[in-house]
């Protein structure tokens, strides 16, 4: 568990000093991250890549102390990480790219308690958090909706405009529908579907509040998520127990 917290942690931020070097002449553009280390000038280039070199060692450093048949599912995610920054610029759907990424982690912990190659459970979880991912980073992206139009950058919250509600509402049903789907064939029924429903009472309510013309609520409802993740990992906690 801990060797996966220090992976999980330090791959995530060096997906964000990549994502801060390859976006840094934007981020200065742009009201919510112009006083970001790299765009506002404090950090050095050479330094944020220094840091990115120092945090892939350590990523690598977990990753060699897992079991060899894990080290090509983990090092499969690298491409990943170097894509999300860049997909933004090619595609207006950077947040499917950034769901497979941050979800990375389902297979890699299924290939270690397996052993072999994760079953169709494991991946149907990991498809319900890819579309997870894409539904509340839409959400996010309503922040930048305006700057982002200015500036040449795409999202999914961009590309939805007017419809963006009802976006984010199939994301967070196929989200629902491939968790329920995943856990049932791995675990088949038991407490962790109130879990489920509670967190789909959440999702739901998330919907309800979206306001594309209010940039604060939109990080509030964005950040909000953390609960939906607790509520399902209670209802997991509670089906290990029963």
């Amino acid at each position: 568990m801990m060797l996966f917290t220090i992976g999980a942690v330090v791959m995530r931020a060096a997906g964000c000093v990549v994502n801060d070097l390859w976006d840094r002449d934007i981020d200065a553009q742009i009201e919510r991250t112009r006083k970001r280390p790299l765009a506002s000038g404090q950090l050095s280039v050479q330094a944020a890549i220094f840091f990115l070199i120092c945090l892939c060692g350590l990523g690598l450093a977990a990753l060699v102390q897992l079991p060899v048949i894990s080290w090509g599912v983990g090092i499969a995610a690298l491409p990943l990480v170097v894509l999300y920054p860049l997909a933004k610029r090619f595609t207006d759907w950077p947040q499917l790219i950034l769901g497979l990424t941050f979800s990375w982690a389902i297979p890699v912990a299924a290939v270690v308690l397996w052993q072999s190659w994760p079953p169709v459970g494991l991946w149907l979880i990991y498809a319900g958090c890819v579309c997870w991912v894409v539904g509340y980073d839409t959400i996010y992206a309503i922040q930048d909706m305006a700057d982002d139009r200015l500036t040449g950058v795409r999202s999914s919250a961009l590309a939805l405009g007017s419809y963006i509600r009802w976006g984010v509402s199939l994301f967070y049903l196929l989200a629902i529908a491939f968790l329920a789907a995943g856990f049932w064939d791995l675990l088949g029924a038991g407490v962790w579907l109130g879990g489920l429903g509670l967190m789909t009472g959440h999702l739901a309510w998330q919907v309800c509040q979206i306001k594309t013309d209010d940039p604060a609520s939109a990080l509030q409802l964005f950040k909000s998520n953390r609960n939906a993740g607790l509520i399902l990992s209670a209802g997991l906690f509670c089906n290990l127990l029963s």
